[in-house]
């Protein structure tokens, strides 16, 4: 699968899994407290192999003062639960705008693109988790890590409401948060047993979590969880990953589908084959790139499109505007 593959921004940049390099760079001139352990590019104390496996980051950032920097729209390799402790904070989902206040909880999906900041950070207390459960599709099967100790029919319903539900901002009460709050105690005291508290305390955090779905009753709704709808986010971003090498193989394959299955959705959304779908939005880049872009060749554009030839971007341009690109540029200069 191609993993290398970016994730894709609101505003059609090509962005990583966050990394939070802002946070990081306040971090390192001391401009904010940031209590965390983690692993991969995340900011903290490294995790080993041994503690907290699937954990990706965990802990709490303590703003005292406005930032001049916000985490722009990103998506996380795991679910990301988040906790505002204190001050306020604008989180936006998707194209939706929230203001966090105190004992608001956040909850969001590895393909869901989220910020924090509009654009800076407001002084605020944040904690969160984000544990990687082995997706980045939201057809595909959540994979909890062996510690967590739920009973099976408990964890089972969780799972169950966290996938068909994708409400992103809760109210909660003092039990979570004072989960949270011991959790960055933890970190910041480097306690002795500190592994094996924090996974008691996530175990309760996730408990929670269940009682409150419970009484909340939230809709749940079987079309989040649908393998077409994995094949929907993929197209409703393709437009800026024209420029990939792009095979039906590697299409199905970063859905995590087979290709025949990825073949039939696509033609159910697109009334196109992927081939072809592809190949209309980069004949639409070239296009605007043609008459935009004057002192780029035709061959340029043809390789900035993902076109592996000039001649076959000839080839499928002259099907769509009946001339060549050249012929086209020519007479749309006048």
């Amino acid at each position: 699968m191609r993993t290398d593959i970016s994730y894709i921004a609101l505003d059609g940049g090509i962005y990583n899994p966050d990394s939070c390099t802002p946070l990081e760079r306040a971090w390192i001139n001391d401009e904010i407290e940031l209590t965390t352990l983690a692993r991969g590019t995340y900011p903290g104390r490294t995790l080993i192999d041994a503690e907290l496996s699937q954990v990706k980051s965990i802990g709490y950032w303590d703003a005292k003062t406005i930032q001049n920097w916000g985490l722009d729209y990103h998506r996380n390799e795991g679910i990301e639960i988040c906790l505002l402790e204190s001050g306020s904070l604008e989180f936006n989902l998707n194209t939706n705008t929230y203001q966090l206040y105190p004992n608001t909880l956040t909850i969001t999906r590895p393909w869901i693109p989220h910020k924090l900041g509009n654009p800076n950070i407001s002084p605020s207390k944040l904690h969160w988790l984000i544990i990687d459960l082995g997706v980045r599709q939201p057809h595909q099967t959540w994979q909890w890590p062996d510690w967590i100790i739920l009973r099976k029919e408990d964890l089972d319903q969780l799972t169950d409401i966290l996938r068909r539900n994708e409400q992103p901002v809760w109210k909660v009460g003092s039990t979570i948060k004072d989960c949270f709050a011991q959790i960055g105690h933890l970190i910041k005291s480097n306690n002795k047993f500190i592994d094996s508290k924090i996974k008691v305390l996530i175990n309760e955090l996730l408990i929670s979590l269940l009682e409150l779905f419970t009484v909340e009753k939230p809709e749940l709704n079987d079309s989040l969880i649908k393998s077409k709808r994995s094949v929907e986010i993929f197209l409703d971003n393709l437009e800026e990953l024209v420029h990939e090498d792009w095979t039906l193989s590697d299409m199905a394959e970063y859905c995590g589908l087979g290709t025949t299955q990825f073949s039939k959705y696509c033609q159910q959304i697109t009334n196109a084959t992927p081939t072809n779908y592809l190949n209309q939005l980069r004949i639409k880049k070239a296009h605007k790139l043609i008459t935009s872009e004057k002192d780029k060749s035709i061959t340029e554009i043809a390789y900035d499109c993902g076109f592996s030839s000039n001649q076959y971007f000839t080839q499928i341009f002259k099907k769509h505007y009946k001339v060549s690109p050249q012929r086209y540029r020519e007479s749309y200069n006048g």
